[in-house]
């Protein structure tokens, strides 16, 4: 009995721990698209992955990086009448956020060595852990190589980096999310209910197509695609733009297309509140448990907040406060849709 105590307390601490992690990754989501929504993100030109912690502490050290800052191609190109002062405010958001993300390792690595030493690790789940580490590690070359981007001619990061860099972020935080999840139900009783083939299916899809809808966020980021067609549902008048085919070849519309991409994420933003509400009402069929029940209800209300924040953004031309909380959102509903996937996946089987 003390050994199933033990193994209970210490699947406590971490599901608590992994949680911790999320939160923390959810918020660097949040920071990053802060960054970039004040044009923050280039105020960096230099990655140290290990003396970059320290910021400027005097007004020689603060010159030395304005100075460097002057040397970048965003600054001779657009912030040219940049001061000083100035220039500290879009450091400090590029700053905090790699803080942040060296924080995250930390805040992962070491209590993963305090439960590995108490031996509180289950065998199966090292690798996953160490897995983990690396993807964030990889995550931070990966935030550099998208910052890399901007500092050449063309002062603008790669909408293509920006995506991959989001997407990554999601889908480590939807990893770490996962297992914490497990840890933290692994005593729980299973619910027999009936078939639920086509209930997952349909929730899995859900999943897949809101992170899909979120990457179409990040290119319409990168594209500042938010900034035109500023009334909803048209766009210039029209259901479907003219402009959405003016590139050749007609893929490259798609990923370069400041007025396919807006489109594209309508389309899919509105899919994906149908497709929530379509399962909403679907699951009522289900005898689920009440936790599942209650997390499903959560969906409908939070995916109709998400589409109000959305449509909000673009008519007020992408105010700061209401992206960043429309981005936010996102990420909440993702976090509840895969709070349901591994309800209905792991806790309840058919009769």
């Amino acid at each position: 009995m003390s050994n199933v105590s033990e193994n209970t307390q210490c699947y406590k601490a971490m599901s608590v721990w992994l949680l911790i992690c999320c939160f923390m990754i959810f918020s660097m989501v949040v920071l990053g698209g802060l960054t970039r929504l004040t044009g923050s993100g280039l105020s960096m030109v230099e990655w140290e992955p290990l003396m970059g912690i320290v910021p400027p502490l005097n007004q020689e050290q603060w010159v030395d990086v304005y100075e460097k800052y002057q040397q970048s191609p965003e600054y001779q190109k657009i912030n040219h009448n940049m001061g000083l002062n100035a220039f500290k405010q879009i450091f400090w958001f590029e700053y905090s956020h790699r803080v942040l993300g060296r924080l995250i390792g930390m805040v992962f690595l070491i209590p993963f060595l305090i439960f590995s030493l108490k031996r509180c690790v289950p065998k199966k789940l090292i690798p996953q852990f160490i897995i983990m580490f690396v993807l964030g590690g990889l995550q931070g070359l990966l935030g550099w190589y998208m910052v890399k981007s901007g500092l050449v001619n063309n002062p603008h990061v790669s909408q293509y980096r920006l995506t991959a860099h989001l997407s990554a972020a999601l889908l480590i935080y939807a990893y770490i999310f996962w297992i914490a999840l497990d840890l933290i139900k692994v005593n729980t009783e299973l619910k027999i209910t009936r078939e639920l083939t086509h209930l997952r299916r349909f929730i899995v899809f859900i999943g897949f197509i809101l992170l899909v809808t979120i990457m179409s966020g990040g290119l319409v980021a990168g594209l500042k695609a938010g900034h035109s067609y500023n009334t909803f549902p048209l766009m210039a008048g029209q259901w479907i733009p003219d402009a959405i085919l003016q590139l050749q070849p007609w893929w490259l519309n798609v990923l370069e297309n400041g007025a396919t991409v807006q489109f594209d994420h309508r389309v899919l933003a509105i899919a994906s509140f149908c497709l929530v509400i379509g399962f909403v009402l679907y699951s009522k069929k289900y005898e689920l448990n009440q936790r599942t029940t209650t997390a499903i209800n959560l969906m409908a209300l939070m995916v109709v907040i998400q589409v109000g924040l959305g449509i909000s953004t673009l008519l007020l031309r992408v105010p700061i406060v209401l992206a960043s909380a429309h981005q936010a959102g996102a990420v909440i509903l993702f976090t509840i849709t895969l709070y349901v996937i591994h309800d209905l996946i792991k806790y309840h089987h058919c009769d």
